[in-house]
């Protein structure tokens, strides 16, 4: 095009037309053409080393940490934990690029997007909180499986509270509420599942007797919320996968072997997974509700049986006689209805 330009007598601007340049770039290519011949319209940096290019050592240092210190970790969450642990900065595409290159794929297999109607979040911080358990081998073959019990508010996609339970019970479920209202306050309304814990099975008189957990709802003032489906609870559905690539990879590299040890790094985790994941919401003030200073959170959030106490003043409680002694009050409650009340943390009392 340029010697048609120098020869032929085609102008400057249909050659600009042709090449996708500009005119007065034409006549900077020609000049250089006339000057040194074809190798002058090749690039300046042709056959230079980018100066923001790897260096040579780095990529087999990436592929050995991600086969021995970090395996299992996804193209992200490797790129991040070479940066807090190894003082490398490489960016995912980069890791991404050296771990494909060297034949490791992302162990997280990515399922295609199906069509759904986004349900938008709520516009405030504490309206809803969405909760669930995952059981889950969290310390491979090192220990047990158990089960992670998750809270995520729903305008913020924020973790208030997390907690590792051998099983998915109500008495784990009530240690994660009052961490979350302790530390945030009471939100407005919860999320489940049909859980045993949430929803008792309808009885005998076609009705379902109310559980532990809707009691202490009614007393809190919080609205239970139950999903029908597993695409309803999506987000805390989605969170627990992202605890089980991200967490599991956490706990081997501490080298948790128990629960304890697991939960300590798990609070060590949360902090840092709030502020990579939290989005801001649509309204900043947020809906947690303070807890009245004379409300008792411990014998709420806490099981009650209810009782009738024998003539002898004791009532029974799972094979054992609890005996009742006479207060400032009363010297009998004998015939009394009165109430069994279980701590989550243990202790017992009996309500009157």
């Amino acid at each position: 095009m340029l010697e048609r330009v120098d020869a032929d007598g085609l102008r400057a601007a249909q050659a600009a037309e042709v090449l996708g340049v500009s005119e007065r770039h034409v006549w900077r290519l020609l000049a250089a053409y006339r000057a040194r011949g074809a190798p002058a319209l090749a690039h300046g940096n042709c056959g230079r080393r980018p100066h923001n290019a790897v260096p040579d050592s780095v990529p087999a240092t990436v592929v050995r940490f991600a086969r021995e210190r970090y395996p299992g970790a996804n193209h992200t969450h490797l790129s991040e934990l070479l940066w807090e642990h190894e003082g490398l900065a490489l960016s995912r595409f980069t890791v991404r690029r050296i771990l494909e290159a060297a034949g490791m794929p992302s162990p997280r297999r990515r399922r295609p997007p199906e069509h759904r109607v986004r349900r938008e979040r709520m516009p405030r911080e504490g309206m809803l909180l969405q909760v669930d358990g995952s059981h889950h081998a969290w310390l491979e073959e090192r220990g047990p499986r158990f089960t992670l019990l998750l809270a995520v508010d729903d305008a913020t996609g924020d973790v208030p509270s997390a907690l590792f339970r051998p099983a998915e019970d109500a008495r784990g479920y009530f240690s994660l509420l009052e961490q979350v209202v302790l530390r945030r306050g009471l939100p407005l309304a919860l999320y489940t599942d049909r859980h045993g814990v949430f929803q008792a099975p309808i009885g005998r008189t076609g009705r379902r007797p109310p559980t532990q957990f809707s009691r202490a709802f009614g007393e809190l003032g919080i609205t239970q919320v139950f999903a029908r489906s597993l695409q309803a609870k999506g987000r805390v559905e989605r969170f627990a996968g992202t605890f089980q690539d991200r967490l599991v990879t956490e706990l081997r590299h501490a080298g948790a072997e128990t629960i304890a040890e697991a939960q300590t790094v798990l609070d060590g985790f949360l902090p840092r997974f709030n502020a990579r994941f939290r989005v801001e919401p649509a309204q900043s003030e947020p809906a947690y509700r303070p807890l009245k200073p004379t409300l008792d959170l411990g014998a709420v959030l806490a099981f009650r049986h209810p009782r009738t106490v024998a003539r002898d003043n004791t009532v029974k409680f799972r094979w054992r006689t609890l005996q009742l002694l006479p207060g400032p009050e009363r010297t009998s409650y004998a015939r009394s209805r009165v109430e069994v009340v279980e701590r989550a943390d243990g202790p017992l009392s009996v309500r009157h």
